[in-house]
């Protein structure tokens, strides 16, 4: 079982959305799909979803073409918050997991279980409008997941929330990958989709740019980062070539290299100019990869 998008474009009218998207996301992958405001990310979900038809190419979820009667297999969460704020919580999930096919009894389970696990049972008899935002979102996160889905999107799924609740969810998206939900994540926070996802896609402009194993797409991407601690100045160090970048900070300063070669050439230079406390050679971050490759910070 596996979501397949092979050769996927979308147009409205002259404009393309997406252009010759062809992705595998295998079951119980988390996959991280990332891009600026305007990527074509929202639509690539919808298409998931199956809302929207593609122009070409197809989609489909374990060899069946995705459509809109397919649909109790698959849970979302949209950046845009979607729950009716007179409601009670309560007759929210009902409501929901009835549309997804779920009887009644079954949805007070799964909902008394995923109340308890966020620490808000409380909340049951209380109107939408009455919770916090972040506790809006831990309903909306219910709402997707209760009818147990095959394949999960998740839109920014921690915006709004505390610190201590984005560990709350996130131990909650990692037990959903155990069981062998297949998830494709999007997220601002550059760091999430570091530390949950294997594979990722960075669309622009509905193209994919970046696409693949992230520990191979950050070797492949050459460049390193290195943090130098010293106790005297070392701008003389922006003057050696191969330096790409290089950011002062406090304690000495953070540079961008082309290659390890170069690290080992600023070594030399630091060594020889007094004591170093601190010389450390890091993997590139996705947010320097996603900067080179889209041309603009991710925010």
């Amino acid at each position: 079982m596996s979501l397949h998008i092979k050769g996927v474009t979308k147009t409205f009218g002259r404009f393309t959305a997406i252009d010759n998207l062809t992705l595998e996301i295998p079951k119980g992958e988390m996959f991280g799909m990332l891009g600026a405001n305007g990527a074509g990310k929202t639509t690539t979900f919808r298409m998931m979803l199956g809302l929207l038809e593609p122009t070409e190419g197809e989609m489909t979820w374990s060899g069946n073409k995705i459509d809109y009667g397919r649909t109790h297999l698959i849970g979302y969460l949209p950046e845009e918050r979607g729950l009716y704020p007179k409601l009670k919580v309560r007759d929210q999930l009902v409501y929901l997991g009835k549309l997804k096919g779920m009887k009644k009894s079954e949805i007070l389970v799964e909902m008394k279980k995923w109340l308890e696990r966020f620490q808000v049972p409380q909340y049951e008899t209380k109107r939408v409008e009455e919770l916090s935002k972040g506790n809006q979102q831990k309903i909306q996160f219910i709402a997707s997941v209760i009818h147990k889905p095959e394949l999960l999107i998740l839109d920014e799924p921690f915006s709004g929330l505390d610190p201590v609740n984005v560990e709350l969810l996130k131990e909650a998206v990692l037990d959903l990958k155990k069981e062998g939900t297949t998830i494709v994540f999007s997220s601002h926070r550059m760091e999430h989709v570091e530390e949950l996802c294997q594979h990722l896609c960075i669309l622009h402009k509905g193209k994919p740019v970046v696409h693949g194993n992230l520990k191979e797409i950050k070797k492949s991407f050459g460049k390193k980062n290195v943090v130098i601690h010293a106790e005297y100045d070392l701008q003389f160090l922006r003057e050696i070539a191969g330096v790409v970048s290089y950011q002062p900070t406090n304690a000495g300063a953070r540079i961008q290299v082309e290659n390890e070669g170069v690290a080992k050439a600023l070594f030399k230079q630091v060594a020889a100019a007094g004591y170093v406390q601190k010389f450390e050679v890091e993997e590139p971050s996705l947010h320097d990869i996603f900067v080179e490759k889209v041309g603009t910070r991710y925010e």
